[in-house]
């Protein structure tokens, strides 16, 4: 069987209620691909889940941008996989490049945090990338590599997990990797997990593109081989979106 196609959405710290009102009664209007062609995981702020879980049409997924590393507790500030849980949350989105740039989270920390989400019951969208000097210098497969292997080390079951490869260059610069870049790098991907893990959780586990997608070039993106679908950051809020999502019918037709 297939890769399933999957589009998330990263709305990050954006929205007021009324903005995310709107967004959510345009995804629910949208005209898109049916479920068994593609998978749709929107992630709000942490604030709106329950407003957008009683708002969206149950064909859409809900996704929280982070969770904390183990059990609640004396932890102000954090949200626990067991919260996201009770609240019906199905999926998490963890190791996002802004957490591990701006927060300092590193593969270690990313990788418990995947392992604990699991174990709860969440679905994880795990994200990997390099930023703009390390490509140059030639070190992407490096970066990425390690990044991945701190989750390998820690998870043996990958059928929760979808791989999001962003690099950071790309991410709200408009830059994006070309279509071949983007291969390139979800091939070795692919490679590498066929080596570390196993041939069958190379061939099942889906690798997303983020990075600057938009309707303009998400189609060109959909079709390359190793590219299972994307991560979009600020095309998500904006009705771009549902172009993106039709782009499933690209690898559907392929």
């Amino acid at each position: 069987m297939g890769r399933k196609f999957f589009v998330g959405g990263n709305w990050k710290c954006n929205g007021t209620a009324e903005e995310v009102k709107k967004i959510v009664s345009t995804l629910n209007a949208g005209e898109v691909p049916s479920e068994d062609v593609v998978e749709v995981v929107v992630s709000p702020p942490f604030v709106f889940l329950g407003l957008v879980k009683g708002l969206l049409k149950p064909d859409f997924h809900i996704a929280a941008q982070n969770c904390w590393v183990k059990k609640g507790g004396a932890f102000t500030g954090e949200v626990s996989a067991e919260m996201l849980i009770n609240l019906g949350i199905p999926w998490v989105i963890l190791g996002h490049s802004e957490r591990r740039l701006i927060l300092n989270e590193s593969n270690d920390f990313v990788g418990d945090k995947v392992a604990y989400a699991l174990s709860q019951g969440l679905k994880v969208i795990a994200c990997v990338g390099e930023t703009l000097e390390q490509r140059e210098s030639g070190s992407t497969m490096d970066v990425v590599a390690a990044q991945t292997k701190a989750i390998a080390e820690r998870i043996s079951n990958w059928e929760n997990v979808v791989l999001a490869y962003e690099p950071v260059w790309a991410i709200g610069t408009g830059k994006v990797a070309s279509p071949a870049q983007a291969q390139e790098v979800h091939f070795e991907l692919r490679k590498w997990l066929q080596v570390n893990t196993s041939p069958e959780v190379a061939a099942t586990t889906r690798i997303i593109y983020g990075g600057s997608v938009s309707g303009a070039n998400c189609k060109e993106l959909a079709a390359q081989p190793d590219v299972d679908g994307f991560l979009v950051g600020g095309a998500s809020l904006k009705p771009e979106f549902i172009d993106i999502i039709k782009s499933a019918e690209v690898k559907k037709s392929m």
